[in-house]
This record gives structure tokens, C-alpha cells and sequence, in this order.
């Protein structure tokens, strides 16, 4: 959530900020979630004053007889009674309001003010290039005509040397990002409601994207940031002890509510896919740089695979909820676009400052001995099922046989070729 400190005293700085982003009603949102603060603090000081009486009475009631003991006695449950039932959150507007973008993020109203900042690799040339569904249903790699049969639509199988890719995926990337002391992690998928609502997925619509079991109270992950983000929920670590990295394995399951009518065949937008993710923990003052790390790294996965692909800064208005600054890598996809071939999004790299961490409680003792709340970030290391898309129509031979990347081949148990059974 944001600082309401900062929004008390600069509402209007961190109103246009939050326009730019979209936020409707805006300064109506900010300023009741400044009213809802005040009435915060007042409740805490009368807290604190029934606490005071309180404590007083607990003293001097072993000193009583009689009539006035059992007085005191009465006016002690009552005061008792006042101080649990004023107990209250710091106000639900403030949840209502996503993170503010840092300063060089291009202002734009949606996807169409992303600025591309760069392009990278070297295009194949295909006489006709097949799309990855054709080629993997072929090879008999993919099936999604039985997922749907199983389990609805937007599911499929990988099998053979579909799974093979997807565990060599993994294996790629834990190999890599192990050699820059990132921390492997298998993650929970499932996430208790107050820590799914402190990493600013629900505010907004975002509910509607999200597994939800109400008898439970908990979530299914969209991403293993929303499991590891709150790892450290409620710690103060030594600012000695950052930046913590890790990278996590899971499966993630998204409705894909808001996305009728698009991607409905193969496996680019489905209802379970797995995720190899990367989650930092770091001094605000690391942020930036690290933010850019991970960045680094994301390219040198993707050029590890040989897939030509390009940088795009999101603008404002395309921002997730908690993010205040996003770099997407999209990969070059020949099969897209009847063989004409187009950019789709694999990799996605946010800041969210101390958006998160602050919902989360997580802080940083300083050189100084002050607490200050950390800074998370988050970046794909590999979205499996998508990048399984760019090797496929990547390396798609005229024969309708798929060679493995060079990088990938030390875990494919033997297989170099993808060859139709």
C-alpha cells in the first residue's frame, strides 16, 4: 500500500501521479483515505487512554474492599471491552490506490504508450512458418483435445519431449541464476487472504482473476511472487543481510477473465501453466539497480535459447496494480499471424518500491540502527509454456522436426531432435 505519510504531505504531487495511471475519482479516493487515517490515529490515542486507565485501575483494584472494589472491578471489564472493540485497520481507501510510477516511466492511457526500447537477435527466415500448436500436435508434444476433455478448455498435456523441455526450462534457469546466489525455492500455491490482498492483487478487478476458496479463506497463485513475496512478512532483516534473492518453481492458475474470445487454442493463455520467478528483497536504495539486474539477466536467458526478442518500457497506464516500473521482453514468434510472424510478451521485470513490502511489514534495519520498510522486486525467469511456443516455432525445421537450443540439451536426456513419432 502506499505511504500515507507522503500522500499527507504532498496529496497533490501523488494525485497526478495516480491520474496517470488511470485511477478514477483519484483525489476523492486520496483524501478519503487521508480522513480514514486521521480517524486511525485519534482511535489509537483514545487506545492509548483507555490502556493508561487501565493500567491504573489494575493497580489500585488490589487495594480495594467492598463496594467500591467491585466499582472498579466493573469499570475495569468496561474499559477492557473499549480498547479490544476499537481496534481497527489503517482504512480501506488506502488499498484502493496502486503504487506510484517512478519518474522516468513514459506516461500513456493503456499498451498503446509502451515505448519498445530495443530490438534484439536475428530473425529466421521460413519459407512458411508453422504456428507452435500445428508443429507440437505433429510431433505429438501437445494435447489439447483431451485436456479439454478432462478438464475444460484452456488446458492442455505436455508430453515426451514437450515435458522434457519444460523440466530442461527449469533446469536451465536454476543452473544460471544459482551462479549469481539466487536462492532456489519449490513455493506453497496456495496463499491466506490477507496476504494476497497486502500484494495488491485483489484491489480493482484483480479478484476476478484469481482461484478464490471461500471455505478456506485462500488463494491459488497467479505467480510465485504471490507466495514469496510474503516470506518475510513481519521481519526486520539487517540491511547487512540484503539484497535476498530467490527463484521459485510453481504452478500458477489464472481465470483469464478479462481475456474472452483471445488465445482460446494451445497452450499461451491457459488456466494452469508453470512459472520459473525471481523475487527480491533490497535496501530502497539498491532498487533501481537491482531492478535493472534482473532485467540483465531475464536477456541473457533468452539469448541463452537464441530466440530474437525486444525490450518494451510499460507506460503508466499498463502498469500492474503494485508496480511502479515494468520492463516486458517479447519474443519473436514466426508462426504467429498466419506465418507473418509477430513480438508476444514471455518475460515481464516490476519495482514496487515499498508498495508491498509495506502491507507486508517487511523492514530493513539500517547502518544506523532506524527501520525502514524494503523494497521487492519480481522478473520472469521463464514463463514454461510460452517459451516452449518460442523454441518450437524458432527452431522448426522444413522436415516438421524441431531442433533443442544448444543450452538446453545437457537435460533433454539425449534428445537433440524433435522428431514426429
Amino acid at each position: 500500500m502506499l505511504n500515507i505519510k507522503k500522500l499527507k504531505e504532498n496529496p497533490e504531487a501523488l494525485i497526478n501521479a495516480l491520474e496517470t495511471r488511470g485511477v478514477k475519482e483519484a483525489k476523492k479516493v486520496a483524501h478519503i483515505a487521508i480522513d480514514q487515517h486521521e480517524a486511525y490515529i485519534r482511535t489509537l490515542q483514545k487506545t492509548e487512554e483507555v490502556k493508561s486507565k487501565l493500567n491504573s485501575l489494575s493497580k489500585k483494584i488490589p487495594t480495594l474492599q467492598g463496594t467500591e472494589k467491585m466499582e472498579a472491578l466493573a469499570e475495569a471489564k468496561k474499559l477492557s471491552a473499549a480498547s479490544v472493540n476499537q481496534k481497527f485497520v489503517n482504512g480501506m481507501a488506502l488499498y484502493m490506490l496502486p503504487n506510484i510510477p517512478i519518474d522516468d516511466v513514459p506516461v500513456g492511457p493503456d499498451a498503446s504508450g509502451n515505448v519498445v526500447l530495443r530490438e534484439e537477435g536475428q530473425r529466421k527466415t521460413f519459407l512458411k512458418a508453422q504456428d507452435y500448436l500445428t508443429i507440437g500436435e505433429e510431433l505429438d508434444i501437445i494435447d489439447m483435445q483431451r485436456a479439454a476433455k478432462v478438464s475444460g478448455s484452456r488446458f492442455g498435456y505436455l508430453k515426451g519431449a514437450g515435458a522434457l523441455l519444460e523440466f530442461a526450462l527449469v533446469q536451465y534457469a536454476m543452473q544460471e541464476l544459482t551462479k549469481t546466489n539466487f536462492t532456489p525455492v519449490v513455493p506453497p500455491v496456495l496463499v491466506n487472504e490477507p496476504y494476497m490482498e497486502a500484494m495488491g492483487y485483489l484491489a480493482q478487478g484483480g479478484s476476478d482473476e484469481v482461484y478464490h476458496f471461500d471455505k478456506d479463506k485462500q488463494y491459488l497463485v497467479g505467480t510465485s511472487e504471490q507466495s514469496m513475496g510474503p516470506y518475510h512478512a513481519d521481519e526486520i532483516i539487517p540491511e547487512s543481510d540484503l539484497p535476498k534473492k530467490y527463484v521459485a518453481f510453481s504452478s500458477c492458475f489464472r481465470r483469464e477473465a478479462g481475456s474472452y474470445g483471445k488465445d482460446t487454442k494451445g497452450i499461451l493463455r491457459v488456466h494452469q501453466f508453470d512459472k520459473v520467478e525471481m523475487l527480491v528483497v533490497c535496501a530502497p536504495s539498491d532498487s533501481e539497480k537491482l531492478h535493472q539486474e534482473l532485467l540483465t539477466m531475464q536477456e541473457k536467458l533468452v539469448q541463452g535459447l537464441g530466440i530474437p526478442y525486444r525490450v518494451v518500457q510499460l507506460c503508466t497506464g499498463d502498469l500492474s496494480f503494485p508496480s511502479a516500473k515494468t520492463y516486458d521482453i517479447e519474443c519473436w514468434l514466426p508462426g504467429q499471424n498466419n506465418g507473418k510472424g509477430e513480438y508476444r510478451e514471455t518475460h515481464s521485470t516490476s519495482n514496487t518500491t515499498d508498495y508491498q513490502a509495506r502491507a507486508l511489514n517487511i523492514r530493513m534495519k539500517g547502518k544506523d540502527g532506524k527501520n525502514v520498510i524494503a523494497h521487492l522486486l519480481n522478473g520472469t525467469a521463464f514463463a514454461i509454456g510460452r517459451t516452449i511456443i518460442a523454441i518450437l516455432e524458432n527452431y522448426q525445421q522444413a522436415d516438421g522436426s524441431v531442433l533443442v537450443p544448444d543450452v538446453l540439451k545437457p537435460f533433454m536426456h539425449g534428445v537433440g531432435v524433435i522428431q514426429k513419432p
